[in-house]
């Protein structure tokens, strides 16, 4: 599905190319500061990266989960201080997204409501300048509806963004979060009004997603067919297929390791979490590289977003990814991670 230029990859049918890996940066503001969150935009430019992602929102939720105070907005704006000392903005394909909520929401005595969020014509133009001014750039390459509004129609919001192209702010358009039908609701609003449509999607997709079946049955012969580049996210699980957990052993230390325990331990979860691991110890590389590379062996998939702390987690899973899985073992996960398809599709 997408065509590979060295380590850049083509999304979906587009004229857009990434880095073979895209660089998470939700971590920026609320488990690392600016300094470490500069390290590792350096330490990824310099393997060759380009392809940054990030949302308006991120990361609003620190200071609920133990982190500092962050309205929302952080991440961007980091980023843009960083392109700012590196001048390097037009090297780069920069990702951000709109919908999430910003800031607080409140009604005053005459009942008046004042809506940070969503999908509506109103909203995406005001987040959409806000994103601008954060980043400190004239455009976005690659803006997203991070998940669906469904107090919105499709047909406005799809306007509302096709404006936004042609008026030179933004290039291309992605989503997120996107079940198959409402990316095709989306695809056929934009085939019957003229409006630019999406190229790429972000789901949230690995060895432990419990949405992979949905994702594989549904989603990805849309995105194959229509020439959708994939984008997943949460590539290593929250960090659980890095090889850091370990089935019966003590949390390590980690923002996410409670939510982890509560979302990702399971038994079949640490059966393929011990695959992972096999696998890397049989091959001569780490868990987070097989669990990577498992996903590049699909051909659904563009490039998958990955976050770090500090460079050289970062590095290594770049240092990987020269090197495909081998077959066997991509059979090995496939057969650990199977789970029951209620048909077989007639349409591949």
């Amino acid at each position: 599905m997408t065509a590979p230029v060295g380590p850049y990859v083509q999304v979906g049918s587009s004229g857009l190319f990434v880095y073979r890996v895209g660089l998470g940066t939700m971590q920026f503001g609320w488990s690392i500061d600016e300094a470490a969150s500069f390290d590792v935009l350096d330490a990824y430019v310099e393997r060759g990266g380009n392809f940054i992602d990030t949302a308006d929102c991120y990361s609003s939720w620190s200071e609920r989960m133990g982190g500092p105070p962050n309205p929302g907005g952080v991440s961007e704006e980091i980023i843009g201080r960083w392109m700012a000392a590196r001048g390097n903005c037009d090297e780069l394909v920069v990702a951000t997204k709109v919908r999430a909520a910003m800031g607080e929401q409140f009604s005053d005595h005459r009942g008046t409501f004042a809506q940070r969020e969503g999908l509506s014509r109103r909203w995406i133009m005001r987040a959409c300048e806000d994103s601008l001014r954060r980043l400190g750039v004239d455009h976005i390459d690659l803006y997203q509806a991070h998940f669906i509004d469904p107090l919105v129609p499709i047909e406005e919001t799809m306007a509302a963004f096709t404006d936004l192209v042609r008026a030179g702010k933004v290039r291309y358009l992605g989503c997120s979060n996107f079940s198959a039908w409402r990316l095709m609701q989306a695809l056929w609003a934009s085939q019957a009004n003229g409006y630019e449509s999406f190229v790429s999607i972000q789901p949230e997709y690995n060895l432990l997603s419990p949405t992979r079946a949905d994702f594989e049955t549904e989603l990805a012969q849309v995105c194959e067919r229509y020439g959708i580049g994939v984008v997943p996210y949460s590539p290593l699980a929250g960090g659980v297929l890095t090889g850091k957990y370990r089935r019966g052993a003590e949390l390590p230390d980690s923002v996410r390791a409670e939510e982890n325990a509560a979302q990702r331990f399971s038994d079949a979860n640490w059966d393929i979490v011990e695959s992972v691991v096999s696998i890397a110890e049989r091959i001569g590389a780490t868990p987070a590289q097989v669990a990577i590379n498992w996903l590049r062996a699909k051909p659904w998939v563009t490039a998958p977003i990955v976050g770090a702390n500090r460079p050289q987690q970062l590095l290594d899973v770049l240092d990987g990814m020269d090197e495909p899985l081998p077959a066997e073992a991509v059979t090995e996960l496939d057969a650990v991670s199977d789970f029951h398809r209620p048909r077989t599709s007639l349409e591949r």
